[in-house]
């Protein structure tokens, strides 16, 4: 294309275009897309630096940098009996807070701040206040009217907090299953320190929990059962001038601890006490030496064994020597015994017996079997492990036959229990609620059905004609054995110092509760009386039965009528 202007001059465009040079500066739009990623990383430099200041800031810790709201304690959800009763809740409580930025005398606030609180250590206070944090606590959970109080003072750069505070009803009824918090409202022990190791304390952390309704946490306990065993252990311990009991009710079909008691126990409102040694859980975290009760497991062991028939009789007629040692009996008939009588008269000699003839290897499998080689499987953290024999000898087997020489927790023996007389099913306990389909998933067998029948057989004929006979309640037709050990004193057993316990279930006919009762170093009731378990323990159950069946829901039968089941000969 060619264009012609005057003076003869002309421009050939098509020529232009073809020898017009290529240009050599940069593209406008992309010197404009790194300046702003040059800055984006600037910025992002800046906050990284910043973020590294704060965490090496040590006169502000973070949560003081995200000012009172940071600092809250956390929202818990409620803790429920299986009927809906409130054994835990959050309460509304104020607490004192200061901004040391925005104070303007730290000497003058310090001691008006200490004419509300004689107790605080105003120099400490003064030098808190005296920094540039931006946020310091002065007293948590204070009453309405020390805020009262601390308002009409009118501090500038003092403040007020509602948070949640963690509150008990019942104060101690139920304090070693529901356990505490601590200041944050952080559980610490018990079912409140389980629910935060189940999740609860993440949520916390990612701010998910700090206020709102959560849905309550339903336990198994029966607070009504709970009531009656804590009452009735505290009797027992009075009346036989104890230094220590416990207690538990178990559902036999599902595991669920219907009530659980240690005392002396505490007031989870005050859990300090909670840190005195003699306010141990001694249902799961103490282990003992059973003493008799463990005869249970032995007899069991024997018969389910197949080596021992209950028709057998053993010689009971002589002291049992075995190197330096020689086993006796406590009321020794001085003659052969069958399998019932060694049960009902308690006789170690028979049970000792009955353990050689399943020998060394077996007794070990049998107790693993019934859960006794580890830890209790339960939901408190509290738990203990077993003490078992460094060397598992015959001198071992036949000590453990008749409750030395092994230590275990009390739950593990009435855990234990449960599954030999609930037809031969091992089903961990818990304190969470938890239906018989649920348990029968959770189940697996220990025993046969034909060895838990012969083991409801022996129980009730303990209560009806043995040791047991103060356990009897009309109606309820009862089962159990008595369990008196001796104590170590200086490196030797004391005849003394007595560690009591009767492990019970009813009614015989179809067990549907376990009810097993400590009493540490019981003292005879008045002179002249023995201090034996069957004059103590097992009438401290029979008051638990009497008065727990009926919110059970376990009717009375006419007395004089005899379960069926227990008609059978062996």
């Amino acid at each position: 294309m060619t264009a012609t202007y005057a003076g003869d001059y002309h421009f050939d465009f098509a020529e232009t275009e073809a020898k017009a040079p290529a240009v050599t500066g940069r593209d406008p739009s992309r010197l404009r897309i790194r300046l702003v990623a040059i800055g984006f990383a600037l910025i992002y430099a800046v906050i990284c630096g910043r973020l590294v200041v704060l965490g090496f800031d040590h006169t502000a810790a973070s949560w003081r940098m995200g000012g009172p709201a940071a600092a809250v304690a956390a929202a818990r959800p409620d803790l429920t009996d299986r009927n809906g009763e409130i054994l835990a809740t959050d309460i509304t409580t104020a607490s004192l807070y200061a901004e040391p930025r925005n104070i303007i005398d730290a000497d003058e606030a310090a001691e008006a701040i200490s004419s509300v609180f004689p107790d605080i250590n105003t120099t400490n206070l003064r030098h808190r206040l005296e920094t540039d944090a931006g946020f310091i606590w002065i007293r948590r959970e204070i009453t309405a009217e020390q805020q009262a109080a601390i308002h009409r003072l009118g501090i500038p750069g003092v403040g007020f907090i509602s948070e949640s505070r963690r509150f008990y009803p019942g104060g101690s009824t139920a304090s070693h299953i529901v356990g505490h918090v601590n200041i944050d409202n952080q559980g610490i022990a018990g079912i409140e320190k389980y629910i935060d190791d189940r999740g609860l304390s993440d949520l916390h952390q990612a701010g998910f929990a700090l206020g709102g309704e959560m849905a309550p946490v339903a336990l198994s306990i029966d607070l009504r059962v709970q009531h009656v065993l804590h009452d009735e252990l505290a009797k027992a311990m009075e009346r036989y001038q104890a230094i220590a009991a416990t207690g538990v009710v178990l559902d036999v079909n599902t595991g669920e601890v219907m009530a659980m008691a240690s005392i002396p126990d505490y007031d989870p409102n005050s859990p300090a006490q909670a840190l005195q040694p003699d306010r141990l859980n001694r249902m799961t975290a103490g282990v003992y030496e059973m003493g008799s009760v463990m005869k249970t497991f032995n007899t069991a062991m024997a018969l389910d064994s197949g080596r021992v028939s209950i028709t057998d009789s053993f010689d009971a007629s002589r002291p049992l020597q075995v190197s330096r040692y020689t086993i006796n009996d406590f009321h020794g008939k001085n003659r052969v015994l069958t399998v019932p009588e060694i049960f009902i008269y308690s006789s170690n000699i028979g049970s000792a017996r009955m353990a050689l003839t399943v020998g060394v290897d077996g007794q070990q499998e049998f107790f693993r079997r019934m859960g006794m080689g580890g830890r209790i499987g339960t939901e408190l953290p509290e738990t203990a492990l077993p003490l078992l024999p460094s060397r598992w000898t015959d001198i071992s087997a036949m000590t453990i036959a008749f409750g030395h020489g092994m230590s275990v927790t009390p739950m593990h023996v009435a855990s234990g229990a449960a599954a030999l007389l609930n037809g031969g099913m091992m089903i961990p306990p818990t304190f969470m609620t938890r239906s018989e389909g649920e348990a029968q998933l959770l189940a697996t067998r220990v025993v046969s059905e034909q060895t838990s029948d012969m083991m409801r057989y022996l129980f009730r004929l303990n209560v009806e004609r043995g040791s047991g006979r103060s356990a009897e309640v009309p109606g309820y037709y009862v089962g159990g054995k008595t369990g008196t050990a001796e104590k170590i004193e200086n490196g030797r057993y004391s005849s003394s110092l007595r560690f009591n316990s009767f492990l019970a279930a009813f009614p015989m006919d179809d067990p549907q509760y376990v009810v097993l009762v400590v009493l540490d170093e019981p003292q005879p009731e008045r002179p002249g009386l023995g201090a034996t378990a069957g004059s103590n323990a097992a009438p401290t159950v029979a008051s638990i039965i009497r008065r727990s069946a009926p919110f059970l829901g376990v009717e009375p039968q006419p007395v004089g009528t005899q379960p069926g089941a227990l008609l059978v000969t062996y």
